[in-house]
């Protein structure tokens, strides 16, 4: 484990509370907190952020998620363990965080979304990868350490 560059969460309090308000958000839309922690797993493991990805595996645990799912979330594309609106939204927020990667095409990954999703959801299922791609950011820019105790 490496030491917290700074105290970002301290320093920036207010900019954190706003951030963190804009997260408490989606716990209010029909998205489905299960659903938003898939998706937010997701995007934590591409960026490479240990410390989100544990916290969402926890948060997952929490809502009742397998194992088998959870550890499958790399591999969502091989697998039969997901719904069409999982994989919707899975493709959506790989789309989203790997804009570089896909300059263009994004049409195909929103198309996906609008069979599953209506206007508002989809707008919140990209507030979401929005956020979460700025807590990854922050917590690897700042070194913020998973927890240490055992996952359950």
């Amino acid at each position: 484990m490496h030491e917290a560059r700074l105290p970002w969460t301290k320093l920036a309090s207010k900019t954190y509370e706003a951030m963190a308000a804009v997260s408490g958000t989606l716990g209010a839309s029909t998205l489905g907190m299960p659903l938003v922690e898939l998706v937010q797993t997701r995007v934590s493991q591409i960026n490479g952020c240990a410390f989100c990805v544990d916290m969402h595996a926890r948060d997952l645990r929490k809502h009742g998620e397998i194992w088998q799912r959870i550890n499958s979330l790399s591999t969502w594309r091989e697998v039969g363990f997901y719904s069409e609106r999982e994989r919707a939204a899975l493709g959506w927020a790989e789309t989203l965080t790997r804009l570089a990667d896909v300059h263009g095409d994004h049409d195909t990954a929103f198309a996906a979304l609008q069979g599953v999703f209506n206007e508002q959801e989809i707008v919140d299922l990209t507030w979401a990868v929005a956020s979460i791609n700025t807590w990854n950011r922050m917590a690897v820019g700042m070194r913020q350490s998973p927890s240490d105790k055992p996952l359950e």
